[in-house]
């Protein structure tokens, strides 16, 4: 099997429209004729590399690339010069796709197909870049049974009701993307394209095109909630928002809620490793917690929720022991949908566990609270310290928006605690404000307001920006 049957099961919907970008239409039966078409093209080459935004060719690129049997490769296009041209070097006798090619794909005549999709479920469909938030971007390659094996035991074919449509406006070379494009023909769910994210048009086209589902990452979020008038954002068709790729605070969370009383909320937590998410916050979950009179209720807010059938988590300290309930340490996690590989080299261990190299904790009734990547986690006086736990503080604050917290070398203490902000507020009342709700210990030792953070497209915060301007700064 290859991800190609998933297309071939979706032609059951005959004439209904599988992909809508702007005022064009395909429908599955199409988009199976022009992947193939675009498939003798592929043959050529060693993989197809795809530098375009959202665009009705991106299923036409991703299928046709699953009937070749090579390798498809989508790239942030907005990279600069050097760094795409070293990603493009990493992939000889590749085909390009730039945003000139796209509507040649579109275009393209084939008869019948000469050659079969290739049915080796063990060959690579998809190489992803990481977002590189703490290194350098490594290449995670993702095999067909990896895919198929996140939307055989997640989404029941057919599943959708007529008339439903997701809007997609993450971009297309993160894991979200995807998975949304495959999950989505599966269910039967017709898929809108918006190839730049503004939160006006994104509500305007959930408006336009009466969209049911929407995945957005934190960034958009808290965009769309700023620019909603009232305490109704005027949405009545969208019954689903799911968010994830980085942390949301919990007061983003809390707004949306508000301004969308009749939508059910979706928490998903996932690694381009992990092909998807390996964990959900559902609707009825979110439901609860705002309702909850019990702080540990109310608390799973802030939690990713449970695993997904056919994923595991285990949490382990630093000495790779496996760690209880409530207890804080490395969350490793496990599954058919795991790939955990990079160029070859795979980096699960012998029972098949990959290290996400998040900290997190599990509670008792095994929901996941994910605190922070294990490389941001600052140590201090010899005591571990959470960024995120702090940055959750100072997000209560009314007058904060945005908040890093990263630790910068301290020749006392090992490391000092930094907080940059966005907003604004009185310095020594912000450190009163964290040092009377976690402990002195934990309180910034110094708060420096900017006005914005440096963030990947996708919405992560990339701490190194931050500790390599300080170094520069203090240097």
């Amino acid at each position: 099997m290859n991800i190609t049957m998933i297309l071939e099961m979706a032609t059951s919907a005959g004439d209904r429209a599988a992909v809508t970008a702007g005022d064009r239409s395909l429908t599955a039966s199409g988009l199976l004729r022009l992947s193939h078409a675009a498939a003798h093209r592929f043959r050529r080459h060693t993989a197809v590399l795809y530098l375009g935004a959202n665009h009705l060719a991106y299923p036409v690129a991703l299928f046709g690339a699953a009937v070749a049997g090579v390798p498809f490769v989508p790239l942030n296009y907005r990279l600069g010069e050097h760094q795409l041209a070293a990603l493009l070097a990493r992939h000889p006798g590749a085909l390009v796709l730039r945003p000139a090619d796209l509507d040649a794909l579109l275009d393209a005549t084939a008869s019948e197909p000469d050659q079969a999709p290739g049915q080796d479920q063990d060959a690579v469909a998809v190489t992803l870049y990481t977002s590189g938030t703490t290194a350098e971007p490594k290449a995670a390659l993702l095999r067909h049974r990896h895919l198929l094996a996140y939307v055989l035991n997640t989404q029941e074919f057919g599943s959708a009701e007529e008339g439903d449509a997701t809007l997609v406006a993450v971009p297309p070379y993160h894991i979200a993307g995807l998975m949304n494009l495959l999950t989505n023909l599966y269910t039967g769910r017709r898929i809108v394209y918006l190839d730049t994210f503004s939160p006006g048009e994104w509500l305007a086209t959930v408006r336009r095109e009466r969209v049911t589902h929407a995945l957005v990452v934190p960034t958009m979020l808290a965009r769309i909630v700023d620019v909603v008038h009232g305490d109704d954002a005027g949405t009545p068709t969208l019954r689903s928002l799911a968010y994830g790729g980085s942390r949301t605070p919990r007061p983003v969370v809390e707004r949306a809620l508000r301004f969308f009383p009749d939508t059910g909320f979706v928490n998903a937590y996932g690694l381009t490793e992990t092909a998807s998410s390996v964990a959900v916050l559902g609707p009825e979950d979110h439901r609860a917690a705002l309702a909850a009179g019990d702080p540990a209720i109310r608390d799973r807010l802030g939690s990713v929720g449970r695993a997904l059938p056919g994923v595991e988590f285990q949490i382990r300290d630093d000495e790779d022991r496996p760690l209880g309930a409530g207890e804080t340490g490395l969350v490793f996690v496990r599954g058919d949908q795991i790939s955990g590989e990079y160029g070859g080299r795979s980096a699960l261990d012998a029972e098949g566990w990959f290290a996400t190299r998040d900290r997190g904790r599990l509670d008792a009734d095994g929901y996941l609270f994910i605190e922070g990547r294990a490389d941001d986690t600052i140590i201090r006086g010899g005591e571990n310290i959470a960024p995120a736990e702090i940055e959750d503080v100072l997000l209560t604050h009314p007058g904060i928006t945005e908040a890093a917290v990263i630790g910068v070398p301290d020749p006392e203490w090992g490391q000092r605690i930094v907080a940059i902000l966005v907003g604004d507020a009185d310095p020594a009342e912000l450190r009163q404000w964290v040092r009377d709700r976690l402990r002195s210990s934990k309180t910034p030792d110094t708060i420096v307001f900017r006005a914005e953070l440096p963030k990947t497209d996708t919405g992560k915060l990339l701490r190194r920006t931050l500790l390599a301007e300080l170094e520069t700064t203090h240097a």
